[in-house]
């Protein structure tokens, strides 16, 4: 089997030649050129190994890949700098504005899509004759229904909306995946018979809730006012660089150990540095070198990650029954998103406005990536896992291909440019008719 250091330098070399190639010939955007790559790459090595049993190398870059834990990879590692690096760059008071909007996706309507989700993956698959009990149905729905923010805000990159919207999608899976995991957490404890075999409650899970959510923000928001008063008392950019590390390191770290969301922590503290800390903390040098480290961080973990996803192809073991869950799992994620984003709505456009076609975008740009494929391959073997991770994984490349490649397409057609930006009240008022 490949050493850790052989199978990081093989991984560092694939992705810096894909990524040259897919700039140079393929022409797609970045992180979905790597993945159609990578899914390509593994593809040619299984056809290899079936064709030529003796080649060693197929074998034993599978090996190296099952040997990789890709939740602890991305869960553990690669999420914190992502979250912290997309969160720096949100502007805070267009977020404040579209709390509503955003408060309720990344709660409320990931609550929807798990039920939906996982009550018509639990009917179409008893339809079909699998056997795959509700709980593990619903586990399905809780690990599918956040956005994932490294594909969102990926494809935000390469596609123009509105900067409502942009706000409305990026806050939406910034914070969702936070509230995802929790629910996940919660339906997991239910699939296997509650904390140490015994029942979850209502109390149980109003206390999780509470604990991991309310107080990962809390915590993130006490360890993002500390660094930001360190960076204020000096002027040195590669001190202020070294602080920012440490801040998503230590953060995410320390809320894990002490059972809090580690994901919901980072961003707030993100949220913190990018709003205080520009402004107040840092000077235009330090500033300059901060977001260029973080924007390289961003697009270097973003590239890795998606080839890992295109790799993880080598070790997953499909039946041709699961091909078909796959597929059947896809409409049935799309349905539940279009529920999720369409009841909220209801109650936020009694006091938020926004552009025409919104409820669409919002809809067509849920993508899912990482987090789902992460959260999958961290459940227990059996064949309830083996059902869930050929679904998830059929979702995860049909959101990232389909949906990311179409949706710069759906804006256009969608938003007229002229309604892009509701119209401050002000305008409103001061271009109303008069009478007379």
């Amino acid at each position: 089997m490949l050493t850790l250091f052989d199978f990081a330098a093989l991984l560092l070399v694939f992705t810096a030649v894909f990524g040259w190639a897919n700039r140079l010939f393929v022409k797609l955007p970045n992180n979905i050129g790597l993945l159609v790559l990578g899914l390509a790459a593994s593809l040619l090595l299984v056809g290899f190994h079936a064709a030529v049993p003796s080649l060693r190398f197929p074998t034993e870059l599978a090996n190296t890949v099952q040997s990789i834990d890709f939740n602890k990879t991305l869960m553990d590692g690669m999420l914190g700098f992502l979250l912290f690096a997309g969160a720096l760059h949100v502007d805070w008071s267009t977020l404040k504005s579209r709390s509503l909007s955003v408060g309720l996706m990344a709660t409320l309507g990931v609550v929807i899509s798990t039920f939906v989700a996982g009550t018509a993956f639990y009917l179409v698959l008893r339809w079909s004759g699998f056997e795959l009990p509700y709980a593990w149905a619903l586990v399905f729905g809780a690990l599918i229904s956040p956005t994932d923010p490294v594909a969102v805000l990926s494809t935000l990159k390469a596609v123009q909306v509105p900067k409502t919207l942009e706000i409305d999608m990026a806050g939406e899976s910034l914070f969702n995946d936070g509230v995802g995991v929790v629910v996940f957490t919660i339906v997991v404890a239910i699939a296997v018979g509650g904390p140490e075999g015994g029942s979850i409650g209502l109390a149980d899970v109003a206390e999780l809730f509470a604990v991991e959510a309310l107080g990962g923000a809390l915590f993130g928001l006490a360890t993002g006012y500390v660094a930001y008063r360190m960076m204020h008392a000096i002027d040195d950019y590669a001190i202020e660089v070294l602080i920012s590390l440490a801040l998503v390191m230590g953060t995410y770290a320390l809320a894990q150990d002490l059972h809090l969301s580690g994901p919901i922590a980072v961003v707030v503290a993100g949220l913190l540095i990018g709003e205080r800390g520009f402004a107040y903390a840092m000077s235009d040098v330090t500033q300059r070198y901060v977001t260029g480290f973080w924007l390289l961080v961003d697009d270097i973990l973003n590239a890795l990650l998606f080839m890992l996803i295109g790799l993880e192809l080598l070790v997953i073991q499909y039946q041709a029954s699961h091909l078909l869950v796959g597929f059947a799992a896809i409409p049935i994620v799309l349905a539940a998103r279009c529920v999720a984003v369409y009841l909220p709505f209801q109650v936020v456009r009694l006091r938020e406005r926004f552009s025409r076609g919104t409820v669409a975008v919002l809809i067509w740009g849920g993508i899912r990536g990482g987090i789902s494929v992460a959260l999958a391959l961290s459940l227990p073997s059996g064949p309830e896992r083996d059902i869930i991770l050929a679904a998830t994984y059929g979702v995860v490349i049909f959101s990232i291909l389909v949906q990311g490649l179409t949706l710069e397409r759906l804006v256009r057609f969608a938003i007229r440019p002229k309604e892009e930006e509701p119209p401050p009240a002000a305008d409103r008022e001061a271009h109303a008719p008069t009478a007379g």
